[in-house]
């Protein structure tokens, strides 16, 4: 078979398999990402190996990233923090965890996993964000009141970027490419700046646009109160998108993804639409890029990087939970709108999602290149984080919030009653 042929068969494969998983999750009610991961497992190095992403070589990353910048750019559409209680709330969630959170996986890690401590550390920026991708969906099954469900979104959202951005250059640090953590603090605010100034002004230019463009002359009668859908938006959206993220990749490595989350809320803020065909038709595509990055970046997985681990991947996975609990907590206080069952919640919700495996991925490709050891560990170790969060949070979080009573808070507001009959 011909090395195109194998390509597009891993592509075709990684599809099929992310397609399956989500049917079976639309049968079954089973967390759709907890079986993307496992099929990926299960096609891949770690089960039948039908599916090698090796294969693609370098031409994986620029791809991934583009695709993962879709999911944030959608995540940052819907993203508001009305309030200042609520904006409060999230700085200093944010906050603490980047401090206390970010310290205590590294130690986790450092300890109870075997690797070195310039990997643990690049461990902990990586798991410091939970994943977007996945909380949005629990959020919305277990119906949580807008201010908490927007808290545990814009926590993922806000870290998922500062955590990529710090983790590479936690890994030039560790291969000699960095002198100082001197310089790995004045380039992350250079990147995280630079890229949220660009993505400002992306979301800007992209907004003006949008609202500047002539609506599309029909080319056939529509439906009865449903008019044609006009592809120009979604067209364009893609095209700012992907320049954005490309750009800022070229210029300031790793400012793309505080761009393209930045560039979203602008757009989102601006547009002041809640459920647009525009906004279907992005979501429909992230979740179309979570089908196929999912399987196909689990199946880069081996057990042969999982099963070194051991009681200690599961004890430093688990140990998270107890450093989250700590530190929403500490950043609890003096935050009257949370009480004791919301901080419980969001201590338990926080699942790593496709932002997580993608940079993990793409991490133990330059480690290997590189020649540091553990690369394979540092990987194994990330994935082990997304499956145990992702699987034992996901079945259990709708429990939990029933139990606390916060299940089912949102309702729709009622309709205003009708005027009473004119005699």
């Amino acid at each position: 078979m011909q090395i195109t042929d194998r390509l597009a068969l891993i592509w075709g494969a990684a599809s099929f398999a992310g397609a399956g998983a989500q049917t079976i999750a639309r049968f079954t009610g089973l967390p759709a990402v907890v079986l993307l991961l496992a099929v990926g497992l299960l096609v891949g190095h770690a089960g039948f190996d039908w599916i090698q992403p090796e294969i693609l070589g370098r031409g994986l990353e620029p791809l991934v990233g583009l695709l993962v910048s879709l999911v944030l750019f959608d995540g940052g559409l819907k993203l508001r923090l009305a309030g200042r209680e609520l904006q409060r709330s999230v700085l200093q969630l944010v906050l603490v965890r980047s401090l206390l959170g970010f310290a205590g996986a590294a130690v986790l890690a450092y300890a109870l996993t075997g690797l070195d401590l310039s990997l643990s550390l690049v461990y902990a920026a990586i798991a410091l964000a939970t994943g977007p991708t996945v909380v949005t969906p629990l959020v919305q099954e277990m119906g949580l009141d807008a201010s908490l469900g927007s808290l545990l979104e814009a926590e993922g959202l806000i870290l998922e970027p500062v955590g990529a951005v710090l983790a590479l250059l936690l890994l030039q640090l560790a291969i000699g490419s960095l002198d100082s953590w001197t310089d790995v603090l004045s380039r992350l605010l250079l990147r995280l700046g630079g890229g949220v100034a660009a993505g400002c002004l992306a979301g800007l230019l992209l907004s003006l646009l949008l609202s500047q463009l002539p609506p599309a002359p029909p080319e056939e009668p529509a439906d009865a109160g449903a008019p044609p859908f006009d592809g120009l938006p979604l067209q364009l959206s893609l095209g700012v998108l992907f320049l954005l993220f490309s750009g800022c990749e070229a210029v300031l490595p790793e400012s793309g993804f505080p761009a393209v989350v930045s560039a979203g809320v602008v757009v989102g803020l601006r547009q002041e639409y809640a459920a647009t065909e525009l906004d279907r038709a992005i979501r429909q595509l992230a979740m179309l890029a979570i089908t196929v990055l999912f399987p196909l970046l689990a199946a880069d997985v081996s057990w042969t990087e999982l099963s070194p681990l051991g009681l200690g991947g599961v004890a430093c996975v688990l140990g998270l939970t107890l450093v989250r609990g700590l530190v929403v907590a500490l950043a609890g206080l003096g935050l009257p709108s949370l009480d004791w069952r919301e901080k419980l919640l969001v201590s338990w919700v926080a699942p790593r999602g496709i932002v997580t495996a993608a940079v993990a991925s793409l991490f133990a490709l330059q480690l290997d290149a590189a020649g540091v050891a553990g690369a394979g560990s540092l990987k194994g170790l990330v994935f082990l984080t997304i499956l145990i969060t992702v699987g034992l949070q996901g079945f259990t979080a709708p429990w939990l919030a029933r139990r606390l009573g916060l299940s089912g808070v949102a309702q729709p507001a009622p309709a205003p009653p009708s005027a009473p009959p004119t005699p």
